[in-house]
């Protein structure tokens, strides 16, 4: 699964990499949690790429109201297809999730030992995300989204049995294409990301506390 995650750089760093013609306000972010608001992209109807800030936690459209978001912050990329939360806006509302690493949690003896994952290379990603808007009677509109996972690559699998689904920057443009309604297509980017561009490391206990939002929370322990 994926819960925690963080996205450091700033919005002109963001829009230049992206190749996103509008830069978004946007500070370091170092412990981004559920219910949070998070970046995302998503493609207009005149096929352009375009920033949008969104809750972390689909809300599917018909949820009475938005409590349902806390429960699904994750889509398994094996069912959601299927699943009725998900398949419609795995049909028509696809969306990349920005972030720059993510946290998972080892399970030592009776403890959890927080990890601290990116790539090797330092620079931004784009998880598979989904999006929706909501619009119940107890809220006005919401637009929210979740993070599909996978199952974990080498690197992942002593920490957990999921992990995001981290896309390659070539499939961006069908990941989010209005157009592109081919489930085998869209499934076959719901792999795990390769191990060797990756790097896991131990962190200190602070990222357990979604308050807790400081470069501190990225740093490695130092044995």
């Amino acid at each position: 699964m994926c819960g925690r995650f963080s996205l450091t750089i700033s919005g002109e760093e963001i829009a230049k990499y992206f190749q996103v013609s509008q830069v978004q306000d946007w500070s370091p972010r170092y412990n981004i949690a559920p219910s949070q608001e998070i970046l995302t992209i998503v493609e207009t109807s005149k096929s352009q790429r375009q920033l949008k800030a969104m809750k972390w936690g689909l809300i599917p459209s018909w949820a009475k109201n938005d409590k349902t978001g806390s429960k699904l912050i994750n889509a398994r990329g094996e069912t959601v297809a299927e699943k009725p939360s998900f398949r419609n806006a795995f049909k028509h509302r696809r969306c990349l999730i920005i972030a720059d690493g993510f946290y998972e949690w080892q399970n030592v003896g009776k403890n959890k030992q927080p990890y601290y994952i990116h790539l090797k290379n330092r620079q931004p990603f784009a998880f598979a995300g989904l999006w929706e808007v909501s619009n119940s009677e107890q809220t006005e509109e919401v637009l929210s989204c979740c993070i599909i996972t996978t199952e974990a690559n080498e690197l992942m699998k002593p920490l957990h049995h999921r992990m995001p689904v981290i896309l390659s920057r070539d499939v961006y443009s069908q990941w989010l294409d209005h157009n592109v309604f081919d489930r085998e297509i869209l499934e076959s980017f719901l792999t795990p990301y390769g191990s060797d561009a990756m790097l896991a490391y131990q962190v200190t206990q602070k990222v357990n506390r979604p308050t807790n939002d400081h470069p501190d929370c990225v740093e490695p322990i130092v044995n």
